[in-house]
């Protein structure tokens, strides 16, 4: 049933368009436990209840496609700080101010942006980078539809699963967003895992260096990448990501020594990360940053749901990524992200709707096992 998951033997050639064979059939009902474990968890977050006095991971900040969050505090200093450093102004100069003027904690140094979209905005224009989300955009769709096809889906399929993996990316079409880095992280993300295959794996590793760059919370794709590549015993496309998770490592490093030249005794503290949300995190990390927050709270939970089972029902490298990618982002929004930091779910929302393209053959698949199952009870009953 999902007997094809992960495994491909690396600078193996194959015909365009086949799907890397597997290791173990198990790994396919690992998959298929991995994607119905996240939809317990999904589905209990949607019922979650908030405990007394705090606010709803799900309905408490406003959907981030929402008016109200192109106007809110967040954006409004990333715009103001963006525009600063287009007028000429060094950006920890101008980001230390604006974040100390707002009562924006400065401590500690990772509450400081990594300056490389704001470089990248002041040298790109707003036009620029509008050009250059459009281009993106475009991008992830060729580069969905390529990949669909090359992973055995029927053109049913492929048009559908491009089609919501581009209703996910839609808000880079929105300028008011362009200034959230998530936005571009999750976008680059989806565009590398598009563009990958395990014998053609260079450009994903430069795309996803991208991502890095622009913000952190990328870097669990980045090692995920570089855990499957080592599962395949690719050991060139393994040590790639190793290098750009250490050149990384010192990009931050030097990032980290140039905050602190900026940061005053009395600036303020940021309250912690890890506040242990639970699966109501997930749900509202994923429904808020997506076009689902226009549904209920629980159908936005099903559709979840319903895409990791997709994902998990596609068969192949593509869908084995996504899910496990959907996956560990979720448990790590369980665990870490204040309720006013839900646009984290940027980084994986662009790529999880697709995966409702092979829901089908999941029931098809179900429906297969039943019937076998019920063919060996009549041949046992007969032999006997």
């Amino acid at each position: 049933m999902f007997d094809r998951l992960i495994h491909s033997k690396p600078g193996a050639g194959r015909a365009r368009g086949s799907v890397p064979a597997i290791r173990s059939a198990g790994a396919g009902w690992t998959a298929l436990g991995l994607a119905f474990f996240a939809v317990i968890a999904i589905l209990w977050g949607a019922t979650a209840s908030p405990a007394p006095g705090s606010a709803s991971a799900i309905s408490a900040p406003p959907p981030v496609a929402s008016p109200q969050v192109a106007q809110s505090a967040d954006l409004r200093l990333y715009r103001s700080i963006a525009e600063r450093v287009r007028a000429g102004e060094n950006y920890y100069v101008a980001a230390s101010t604006e974040q100390r003027a707002r009562s924006f904690p400065l401590k500690p140094g990772v509450a400081i942006r990594l300056p490389t979209l704001a470089w990248l905005q002041a040298a790109l224009g707003a036009t620029g980078t509008m050009a250059a989300a459009i281009v993106l955009l475009i991008g992830i769709a060729a580069a969905w539809w390529r990949r669909f096809a090359a992973e055995g889906a029927s053109p049913a399929e492929r048009r559908a699963g491009t089609a919501l993996v581009l209703i996910g990316s839609a808000l880079l079409l929105n300028p008011d967003y362009h200034v959230l880095h998530e936005l571009w992280a999750g976008a680059l993300i989806a565009f590398a895992v598009g563009i990958h295959r395990p014998n053609q794996w260079l450009g994903a590793v430069l795309v996803g260096a991208l991502a890095l760059a622009i913000r952190e919370l990328a870097l669990p794709f980045v090692m995920l990448m570089a855990a499957m590549a080592l599962y395949r015993r690719n050991w060139h496309e393994t040590a790639a990501w190793g290098i750009v998770v250490s050149g990384f490592a010192l990009v931050l490093a030097w990032h980290l020594h140039i905050v602190s030249g900026y940061v005053l005794p009395d600036d303020t503290v940021g309250p912690g990360w890890l506040a242990l949300r639970g699966p109501a995190g997930w749900v509202g990390s994923v429904i808020l940053s997506s076009p689902l927050h226009v549904l209920p709270a629980a159908f936005g939970a099903f559709a979840i749901a319903a895409s990791l089972l997709g994902w998990a029902a596609m068969r192949g490298v593509a869908g084995a990524t996504v899910l496990m990618l959907s996956v560990g982002y979720g448990l790590g929004f369980m665990l870490a992200g204040r309720d006013d930091n839900f646009y984290w779910g940027l980084i994986v929302t662009q790529l999880l709707l697709g995966g409702m393209a092979f829901v089908p053959r999941l029931f098809r698949a179900l429906v297969d096992l039943a019937t076998a199952w019920r063919a060996t009870r009549v041949s046992r009953a007969l032999a006997e």
